[in-house]
């Protein structure tokens, strides 16, 4: 009696399953769940034969819907079973996948983050008659089955604090790195380390993590899921989903929903289906390398051969990343052999893969993992070119490259080699000339006849930048009116009158310092150089790679307003002679959003900044995040750009960031905030998230203030604070004091 009881909560469980997917009123599944409760309160009176016969009856019944369900099953419906409690959890991964594992930084509620689990753990593989151990970490979120201390997997800024500090204990002894994604989104709160800033040093150090790194996708929110999923493998659970925002968020979006409003069920189940969230989507997209299945309507906890499924595939996905190290003849024998094995595991395997990398072989594994992110996305711009065209422009940059290593590098550490030879030669002339004048200059001294020194010349001579000869005055001007400041009560700030305000003050108020917003036009007009300005790829224009339903009309809209193709502009140009690049996003264009062209821009600009020696500036205008419109596919622009600004500080640039208006979201967390050297301009907001989503998110309001680039200061997150005013000074001070010896004017 004591099975065919479980054999009963079991059935009500696949009721209660398929009530939260397909809705609690599918296909009479109230009326099977009706009988199956009447025969739980009547259980020890019905005869078991009867009972049992009753039971297979409704088993058989509940079959058929499932696979009915299975085969209806909306991209929306799929979320709904990735939330679902009774879906596997990291936790249950570790009890049935790995052979054992020890839990680090923490245990359950005793924990620095329990939305974040990291664990050393050993998995094994049978070859003949001979077991292995492979000896990994494991880091991932933790959704729990309704625990709250959870939260739901939402990764607190301290959580991915804790991922990153063990995974640089995986690079130290150079075990390969398991990362399981389970997370609707970080939790958005700017507390030290702060969340953006926190997924932006993941990314950063990801990117050229020096072991084998393997991800596994079950529920992967924006940005919170990037923060532990830059590696050299990503696998997808064919039930799980991987999206740059919620369904439910992106319908309030769109419906441009006041916040507190619910959005309706079929404006969530169009965003859902225009989002191209599942599996089958993002494999098509390019943004995962496998799919790894389940059993219908998605594995739970305890679904043993899947489990089996997922323990076979993250010990091949380690192999491949191994082996695309070494021998290719080795690894393409060993690929073709997946061909058979698709339906069924096998219990062993065939070879035994070493894990550990030799020096040389960690070189091929980052530069592999830097070509991989670097494909990513680029088919759907069209940037395909002839082989004429693309030997034509590998031997410019070749040539770029030799020219400026040569006049910069050779040739100016040979200048720099006799300079300092030549230093050394004085100095030690000084010394001798010194010694041998010291007795007669104190006879001298001592007759009382001091001589008059003359006044120390400083080494280097301080600089002066100019001003830009003829100031750009903003059209704002042109309006024969008053506007009070935000701050008038707090400061008694007069009413300012709109041609001074946007003439001669540049915008700031005069009493307190309030900075109103400016069009991009007057940084690129008082910034630089005059005519230094010389932009390009300016053709890179955004595309609709989802095919979005009604995003063709807003983009043809942003190009008529701005007359650009995306919201990046790239060029170079001169500050007080200093030549730079300079990657800016603008307003203008949807908000200074991210997608696959702003990505893809950014990156080939930070490339000509290393190639060139040049220092690297993103003046961000404003930027509202990733472009949701374009998926997953703008949220691989996180790792994709981080990789790049990575590179090019790793070959001694100097990168440099300066916010300006709101900056929020993806780009603060990957590519913009894991500069080194980022500063704020005067009333500036910017962070992970907007005060509407923390207060829907948290349950908790803000103050006013939250964003402010005082408090972003006060946190770390930036370096500084300027004066609109004074920017083109600053920029160049900058210039001149930071950043390696290798830029070309050092």
């Amino acid at each position: 009696m004591r099975e065919l009881h479980r054999y009963l909560n079991d059935l009500i469980n696949r009721v209660t399953y398929l009530q939260d997917i397909k809705g609690e009123d599918w296909e009479g599944l109230p009326a099977i769940l009706s009988e199956l409760n009447n025969l739980k309160e009547n259980f020890y009176q019905i005869a078991e034969k009867k009972c049992q016969a009753r039971l297979e009856a409704i088993d058989n019944r509940l079959t058929l819907l499932e696979e009915q369900a299975d085969k209806t099953l909306t991209p929306y419906e799929t979320v709904k079973i990735v939330r679902n409690p009774q879906r596997f959890t990291l936790l249950d991964i570790l009890e049935n996948v790995y052979d054992s594992f020890t839990e680090l930084g923490g245990e359950g509620e005793i924990n620095v983050d329990p939305a974040v689990i990291c664990a050393r753990a050993m998995i094994s593989r049978r070859v003949g008659d001979k077991i292995y151990m492979h000896q990994v970490i494991v880091i991932g979120h933790e959704k729990g089955h309704g625990e709250e201390f959870r939260n739901g997997g939402s990764a607190k800024p301290w959580g991915n604090e804790k991922a990153l500090r063990y995974m640089r204990v995986a690079e130290t002894e150079g075990i390969p790195i398991h990362f399981y994604v389970f997370t609707p989104g970080a939790f958005p709160i700017e507390d030290y380390p702060g969340a953006a800033q926190q997924i932006a040093r993941n990314l950063y150090f990801m990117s050229k993590l020096k072991v084998p790194t393997v991800a596994f996708i079950s529920e992967g929110g924006s940005g919170g899921a990037e923060a532990i999923a830059l590696a050299d493998v990503r696998l997808m659970a064919a039930y799980g989903y991987y999206s740059v925002i919620s369904p439910e968020g992106a319908a309030a979006i769109e419906g441009k929903l006041k916040e507190g409003q619910r959005p309706p069920r079929d404006l969530v189940e169009f965003c859902a289906r225009q989002l191209k969230i599942t599996a089958k989507d993002n494999l098509r997209l390019g943004t995962i390398d496998r799919i790894v299945p389940e059993p219908p309507l998605g594995a739970r906890r305890n679904d043993y051969q899947f489990f089996k499924r997922l323990r076979y595939e993250m010990i091949r996905a380690t192999d491949e990343a191994v082996l695309r190290t070494k021998s290719l003849k080795a690894f393409r024998s060993y690929a073709l052999k997946r061909k058979s094995e698709e339906e069924n595991p096998p219990d062993e395997f065939d070879v035994y893969v070493r894990w550990e990398l030799s020096d040389v072989e960690v070189e091929k594994l980052l530069d592999l993992r830097s070509k991989k992110y670097r494909e990513i996305s680029r088919h759907v711009l069209g940037l395909k070119k002839s082989p004429l065209k693309s030997y034509m422009q590998k031997s410019q940059d070749l040539g770029l490259r030799v020219y400026h290593d040569l006049r910069y590098g050779f040739l100016k550490q040979s200048q720099k080699m006799i300079q300092r030879v030549m230093e050394d030669i004085s100095g030690e002339g000084f010394a001798f000339l010194k010694q041998l004048t010291e007795p007669l200059k104190s006879a001298y001294d001592l007759l009382g006849t001091k001589g008059r020194r003359g006044r120390a010349k400083p080494v280097v001579e301080e600089q002066v930048i100019e001003d830009v000869s003829e100031l750009y005055v903003s059209p704002l001007a042109l309006e024969d009116r008053t506007v009070t400041c935000p701050n008038a009560e707090k400061f008694g700030c007069p009413d300012i009158w709109v041609p001074d305000l946007y003439g001669e003050f540049c915008g700031v108020c005069p009493t307190c310092g309030y900075h109103f917003p400016l069009e991009y036009q007057w940084y690129l007009s008082n910034v630089f150089d005059a005519n230094s300005i010389k932009e390009f790829n300016a053709d890179i224009a955004s595309p609709n790679p989802l095919g979005f339903e009604g995003f063709d009309k807003k983009l043809a809209q942003a190009r008529k307003k701005t007359g650009r193709n995306s919201a990046m502009i790239t060029f170079q140009a001169k500050i007080g002679g200093i030549s730079l690049i300079v990657a800016m996003l603008i307003a203008d264009f949807r908000q200074g959003t991210v997608g696959v062209a702003e990505g893809e821009k950014f990156i080939q600009a930070c490339d000509r900044a290393r190639i060139t020696k040049r220092p690297f500036l993103a003046f961000i205008h404003t930027t509202g995040g990733i472009r949701i419109h374009e998926g997953t596919l703008g949220v691989i622009q996180m790792p994709r750009c981080t990789l790049a600004v990575r590179e090019y500080i790793d070959e001694g640039g100097l990168y440099l960031v300066v916010y300006d208006n709101n900056s929020y979201a993806g780009p603060v967390a990957s590519f913009l905030g894991c500069s080194p050297y980022q500063f704020a301009i005067k009333s500036t907001r910017l962070g992970f998230a907007g005060p509407r989503v923390i207060r829907e998110t948290t349950g908790e309001d803000i103050p006013p203030d939250y964003h402010s680039a005082e408090n972003a200061l006060r946190r770390g997150h930036i370096q500084g604070i300027w004066d609109r005013r004074e920017i083109r000074k600053k920029l160049y001070e900058a210039l001149l004091t930071m950043g390696g010896k290798n830029l070309y004017y050092r």
